[in-house]
């Protein structure tokens, strides 16, 4: 079998004597590791006392939870457990790298979206149920644009146009 037949997402590991993930495939699961890992530690501090200030403040949901995770991200139970559950996702789709990179991009465009909101809806307004306030708002916008923008890179890696060892 020449280079030419052999797919752009696998390669020849010649001490396996099998296909293994492409380099470009790896560089996408990885990034979306790391990704989803930053989001289960964020989870887990979010129910830290002293991490999180004001932590005998935290609410179930709603705005009225004054907890904020390093004194500064207005947080809440849901909004610990939506970090977790993002993570815990996040690391189920590093499986493989195509999914890997759609949970980047799709995962970007939900924090774009999360952003609009936070910035539709006030902190005091009944419907800022996750709770949201501003500093928040611009890490969603920070983590929407961040996490397509590694989701473009991890998809055109696992595409072979980045890392891959053999022509495209």
């Amino acid at each position: 079998m020449t280079d030419r037949n052999v797919s752009s997402s696998r390669h020849q590991d010649p001490r396996l004597g099998e296909s293994g993930p492409s380099s470009g495939d790896v560089l996408a699961r990885r990034l979306t590791q790391v990704v989803a890992g930053v989001f289960i530690v964020v989870g887990i501090l979010g129910f830290i006392p002293g991490v999180t200030t004001d932590y005998d403040s935290l609410q179930l949901a709603g705005h009225e939870s004054e907890a904020m995770l390093l004194g500064i991200f207005q947080v809440s139970v849901l909004h610990n457990v939506v970090h977790l559950l993002f993570g815990v996702v996040g690391l189920l789709m590093s499986a493989r790298g195509v999914m890997a990179a759609a949970y980047l991009i799709g995962g970007g465009a939900v924090y774009l979206v999360l952003w609009v909101y936070g910035l539709v809806v006030g902190q005091e307004d009944q419907a800022n149920f996750v709770p949201l306030n501003t500093a928040d708002n611009w890490l969603h916008l920070g983590l929407g644009v961040g996490m397509i923008a590694l989701g473009l890179v991890a998809l055109r890696a696992v595409r072979g146009a980045i890392g891959s060892q053999t022509p495209m």
